[in-house]
């Protein structure tokens, strides 16, 4: 336990955040997590986070060390999308019982799961997740990986995250430092080439890596790894032989991307395939990467041709929502870099950004905001779902975008809302992405219910009446009915 202590404060004192870098000691030793506000939920787990960067690998078998519910929990816990293996899909328990906490049983029934996945299953390597109970009744799950791994004959790899070890946002770290302990350079790749690069923080939501992995392909780069997004444990296990990274989530693997660049030399820069721009300057900055590590320098103006083409197409595309859109107001209730990057992305077809949240953000996402926005007034680090609500019934933005935890702020103020988060149904990553991310907005603000339920009910209505009419309300109500009975309609009595 000494040695987990010590990674959790090297994770703690992480030298490439900018965040990190600014702190005292005594507040560094404390890590990324604030204290909880009265009334709001805690978020996720350190075991959370690790699963949500781990779960994506979709030929590896993901057994949760534990009571059943933690399972059940977090199973399915991103709507990240896999182009082969489905294995990850299924949910592995060992199913503490009380019973087996007291007969000190943990340990017996891990290493029998593990068996039974091996020979029911057959897969390229089993991840062991222990939780709270598990962690706090003292079973040693190294231990026994590495035995399991022995007896097996293939990686057993533990996943040292408990609940109680902090926030998610360690947990995506402790994930990262599982990779690299035991997967990440095992394996020696026979076809490495001067174009392989890795995408870190990249989790394929709704396919979005599948947008993007046909520019690359056109360009003649390889993507090495891309963890954790439709990932395979062969090729994360190979990624130490890319020449080049991009961080597409910096607040989840930092870590990784940094001890990568010490232990093996692959250089990273930090980008986004949300908006046009973005995509075109990720492309530019992975081909000189590349360069400086070797790659012939004429892949830098068929770089340049691509980015032409596809934005030629992809502006074209947009031109027919621009009169609909321009000067339209959006609130993003997000953070991380989706905080700057889609600010981007929709202030470049003319919509006007009224607040962007920076919850979850790094330093350098906020000065992007700066540098994007002019100024800071847009920007806040949270707001109070009661301060959204107040913005939204004002009519001081006509449509939020946020994760699906406010869409009801946002519903119950009569607004158009539309998920940008890790539920969402469509992809909106590269120049097809953006495309369809202005589509949804475009249909979302003009869809004819809002102007439906902004008029006042019937019920809140008084009918207008005429003098040549029957005037009170019971001869009202009496044409009415006889005019219904009659199957026609009773519109000449007004309306609201």
């Amino acid at each position: 336990m000494s040695s987990l202590s010590a990674k959790i404060q090297d994770v703690f004192n992480e030298p490439a955040c900018e965040t990190n870098r600014g702190k005292d000691a005594k507040a560094r030793t404390k890590g990324c997590s604030k204290p909880l506000t009265p009334g709001a939920a805690a978020g996720g787990c350190a075991f959370d986070g690790a699963k949500i960067v781990l779960q994506p690998i979709t030929d590896v078998a993901h057994l949760v060390h534990a009571p059943l519910a933690c399972e059940g929990n977090s199973w399915d816990n991103r709507g990240a999308a896999s182009s082969g293996p489905t294995l990850w899909r299924t949910s592995f328990t060992t199913d503490l019982t009380e019973l087996d906490v007291v007969m000190g049983q943990g340990e017996r029934k891990l290493f029998k799961a593990i068996r039974e996945i091996k020979e029911a299953y057959g897969p390229p390597a089993i991840f062991v997740y222990p939780t709270c109970v598990t962690a706090l009744i003292g079973d040693d799950i190294e231990a026994v990986c590495k035995r399991a791994a022995e007896k097996f004959g293939l990686p057993v790899v533990p996943v040292n995250a408990p609940g109680f070890f902090g926030s998610k946002n360690l947990g995506n770290k402790l994930a990262g430092e599982a990779l690299l302990d035991h997967v990440i350079g095992t394996v020696e790749p026979d076809d490495a080439g001067p174009y392989d690069i890795n995408i870190l923080g990249e989790f394929n939501l709704s396919g979005e890596f599948w947008l993007v992995k046909p520019l690359l392909d056109r360009l003649g780069i390889r993507v090495r790894a891309c963890i954790p997004g439709d990932a395979r444990y062969f090729d994360i296990a190979c990624a130490h032989r890319a020449r080049a990274a991009i961080m597409v989530c910096s607040t989840a693997l930092i870590n990784l991307a940094r001890k990568m660049e010490q232990r093996w030399d692959i250089p990273f820069f930090e980008g986004s395939f949300y908006g046009i721009t973005d995509t075109s300057e990720a492309l530019r900055q992975i081909s000189q990467l590349l360069v400086n590590k070797g790659a012939d320098p004429e892949i830098l103006g068929r770089t340049e041709a691509l980015i032409a083409e596809e934005e030629a197409i992809a502006w074209k595309k947009l031109a027919a929502y621009r009169p609909r859109l321009e000067g339209k107001r959006v609130l993003l209730n997000t953070g991380g870099v989706k905080s700057w990057s889609v600010v981007h992305a929709l202030m470049e077809i003319g919509i006007e950004i009224v607040g962007t949240s920076v919850k979850k953000s790094t330093v350098e996402d906020k000065e992007r905001i700066k540098q994007i926005l002019k100024d800071d007034n847009h920007m806040f680090e949270q707001m109070a779902a009661r301060e959204l609500y107040a913005m939204l019934s004002e009519r001081k933005a006509d449509i939020m975008l946020s994760g699906g935890r406010t869409q009801f702020i946002a519903l119950k103020a009569k607004t158009p809302w539309l998920d940008i988060n890790q539920e969402r149904q469509h992809p909106y990553a590269g120049y097809d992405g953006m495309v369809e991310l202005v589509r949804q907005i475009d249909l979302a603000i003009h869809n004819p219910i809002w102007c439906q339920v902004l008029e006042p009910a019937p019920w809140d209505c008084q009918p207008a009446v005429r003098e040549d009419l029957p005037s009170t309300k019971s001869e009202i109500a009496t044409v009415q009915a006889f005019k219904k009975f009659a199957g026609t309609t009773a519109g000449d009595f007004g309306e609201c």
